[in-house]
């Protein structure tokens, strides 16, 4: 007897991950047709459904805990506000490579620079009141943070931003399209931030 989508997201919030695949299979369908018809044929060959997919299933494993089930058809709304997410991430990726320039990406020339560099972005800020005196524990903590990530959140993470590699090889080492690295990388670096905020003693997130 076939479970009922309340029932399959019970069990999948106390940690079934066999319900939440089973979940993600019933609407799947639904929610490949919604994003049909919001992906331009412009970026069709750098993104599409499937790239949209992969990263939304990865997020739901990996935050179907702060789901509330609010009935019938809240799953699949839940569900389609993430891929938006990611979709919109992925074009603005796209739309950043595309602009006049993009050579100006700064490279770091140190390994710890590439670190600072990486808070930075993430927009979180450092407690320690000397940035110099504090490199060797912001590596720490941030190695220690992207041990925690799904694997090609942190692989995203140290190809692009710590290792500075181009859009295309990290594609390629990734084996994915731009758009879903460009989805990867947003969607990690909210996670990092999570992370260190809430668990370093060098960081907290910004209000």
């Amino acid at each position: 007897m076939r479970e009922s989508e309340a029932e399959l997201v019970a069990k999948a919030r106390r940690g079934n991950e066999d319900a939440l695949a089973a979940l993600l299979e019933q609407v799947g369908p639904a929610l490949r047709s919604r994003l049909a018809g919001k992906i331009s044929s412009h970026w069709r060959s750098a993104v599409d459904e499937d790239d949209v997919l992969q990263v939304t299933y990865m997020e739901a494993f990996g935050r179907i805990q702060n789901f509330t089930d609010r009935g019938e058809g809240a799953f699949l709304a839940w569900l389609t506000q993430i891929a938006e997410n990611n979709l919109r991430d992925a074009i603005r990726g796209l739309e950043r490579a595309k602009r006049p320039d993009p050579r100006k990406r700064v490279q770091p020339t140190t390994r710890e620079d590439s670190y600072v560099g990486l808070v930075e972005v993430l927009g979180v800020t450092q407690t320690t009141p000397s940035m110099n005196v504090a490199k060797g524990e912001i590596i720490t903590e941030l190695d220690r943070a992207l041990a925690k990530l799904p694997p090609d959140y942190e692989r995203c993470i140290r190809l692009y931003d710590l290792e500075g590699r181009s859009i295309e090889s990290v594609c390629t080492e990734l084996g994915r399209s731009s758009g879903a690295v460009y989805m990867l990388r947003a969607r990690a670096h909210e996670r990092l931030a999570e992370v260190l905020g809430s668990e370093s003693r060098f960081f907290s997130r910004r209000s």
